[in-house]
């Protein structure tokens, strides 16, 4: 048995819907993967080759609730299906990489956005204005033995009741198979990686007291309370 010299940090979970915990290892976000998103945000659509940022296995929040956070004024909603992985590897062929997906889950990708504006602007990495404390709001995990792949299908959210974003699944411009195929070329994948796939067009900002539902067709709808 290891003698910590310090209390080991609790392991980041999960939940599975019907009972049980998925352990997270890593979670890798995908830019700028729906090209309408792509084009709201000032960037050309085309299929260049994809880009990924990571958030903290910490961020990820089944809680319900999102705390406002501090040193920001303009904080963004993003809808993301979210891939969580059984296994992995390297070189994984795309035909051989839904293999390697154990469920699916609704989430959301939380943005300071001015400050990730700033960080864009001065060439610097994004993590101040994407990996903060509970930025990933994440529902229940849903194998895929239940609801089967998730390559099409209608992805949205609302605000207080209003559509803020709609997209359907198909208009991913890198599918799931090729990101994690391209993903194990530059990293080992493992069992515990989440993947989060990205967001259609509609992002924008949320204030405290506003109430955020996240709709991804088969699976369960999250709602998250912004405090």
């Amino acid at each position: 048995m290891t003698d910590f010299v310090i209390p080991s940090p609790p392991v980041v979970t999960i939940p599975v819907a019907g009972g049980g915990a998925f352990p997270v290892r890593r979670v890798y976000c995908i830019g700028r993967n729906y090209a309408a998103h792509a084009v709201e945000m000032g960037h050309d659509p085309d299929r260049d080759p994809p880009f990924f940022f990571q958030k903290n296995p910490d961020n990820l929040d089944p809680s319900g609730t999102f705390p406002y956070p501090s040193q920001t004024n303009d904080v963004h909603h993003e809808v993301e299906l979210l891939v969580a992985l059984k296994s992995g590897g390297t070189n994984i062929a795309v035909e051989d990489a839904l293999g390697h997906v154990w469920g699916y889950a609704p989430a959301l990708d939380m943005t300071r956005r001015d400050l990730q504006g700033i960080a864009k602007e001065m060439g610097r990495p994004w993590e101040i204005g994407k990996a903060f404390e509970r930025s990933a709001p994440v529902g229940p995990l849903q194998p895929v033995a239940d609801v089967g792949h998730l390559d099409h299908g209608s992805i949205a959210l609302t605000v207080n009741g209003e559509v803020r974003q709609t997209g359907d699944l198909n208009q991913m411009i890198w599918k799931v198979p090729e990101m994690i195929s391209y993903l194990s070329d530059y990293f080992a994948l493992a069992a515990g990686d989440v993947i989060m796939s990205g967001t259609p067009a509609g992002v924008g900002p949320v204030e405290k007291g506003d109430t955020m539902v996240v709709r991804i067709d088969g699976l369960q709808d999250l709602t998250v309370k912004v405090v």
